[in-house]
This record gives structure tokens, C-alpha cells and sequence, in this order.
């Protein structure tokens, strides 16, 4: 499982992160890399549009929240917008209740998309994608208490 792959525009992605099947997670993700998503997120997913990162959402996965990534494979659910810089794939099982802004797309037949598809330049999807914050590292200091 760890270091699988996967393909979307011709390119294949190493996944670093994995969100398994009988995991739910509440609250943001922010990865970079590649993310396969066979569990629950209850909140935003993004990464850094310049990144190339890319995530796959399972027939089992589902997203309650809005998604903003480069490249972005959907087989399961998704309850949010989708922001698309780079490429969109949405397999046979795709489920989206939401809008979906693209640049690149290739849709399956079986495949449901409940809002609007919006096709943008690039221009017009770096205003409607905010800039993520640079997180900085965290230092732990040590606690003298000698």
C-alpha cells in the first residue's frame, strides 16, 4: 500500500500519504505529495498549487469539504467545490455535490457532478484558489528544571 502509485495526466504520483478505509478524519488536510483517500475527511483538503501534488479519492473515500489541489482522480463522494489547477479525473463512481473549477478534465461515463462545471484559465483559478500559509517548523524546547 505504502509507495503505491498512481496515474492522472499521463504522470504517476507516489503516494506519501494513505487515509484508510475505516478512518474519518475532522478538520483541514493540507498535504504535499500524494494522497489516496479510502476513509471519511470532514473538512477542506488543499496543497500548494504549484506543487503538482495530487489526490485520489477512492469509491469508498468520501469529502465533506471544499477540495483544492493540482490533480485530483474522484471515484467516490464529495460534498464541496473543487479547485482544480492542473488536471481533474472523475472515474465511473464519482459523486459530486458541488461545483468543480478545471482547467483539464476527463470525466467517465457513470460519473455525477451536482453543480456547475466551470472551465478557467489559469488566471482566473489562482484568484479562486487562496495562497496557503508557509507553516514554519515547530522547535521544541527543552525544559530545564534541573
Amino acid at each position: 500500500m505504502w509507495g503505491k502509485s498512481t496515474k492522472t495526466n499521463g504522470k504517476t504520483a507516489k503516494i506519501d500519504t494513505l487515509i484508510g478505509q475505516n478512518s474519518e478524519i475532522r478538520g483541514d488536510v493540507v498535504f504535499r505529495g500524494g494522497l489516496h483517500v479510502d476513509g471519511t475527511i470532514c473538512g477542506n483538503i488543499s496543497a500548494d498549487p504549484d506543487s503538482g501534488s495530487v489526490m485520489s479519492l477512492s469509491e469508498r473515500g468520501v469529502v465533506e469539504g471544499d477540495i483544492r489541489v493540482p490533480n485530483v482522480v474522484v471515484n467516490g463522494a464529495v460534498i464541496g467545490d473543487v479547485y482544480v489547477t492542473e488536471h481533474i479525473e472523475l472515474a465511473a463512481q464519482a459523486r459530486i455535490t458541488g461545483n468543480v473549477y478545471y482547467k483539464l478534465i476527463e470525466m467517465a461515463r457513470g460519473a455525477e457532478v451536482n453543480g456547475s462545471l466551470v472551465h478557467c484559465k489559469d488566471d482566473e483559478l489562482a484568484s479562486k484558489q487562496p495562497q496557503l500559509e508557509k507553516a514554519e517548523p515547530m522547535l521544541l524546547e527543552e525544559n530545564d528544571d534541573s
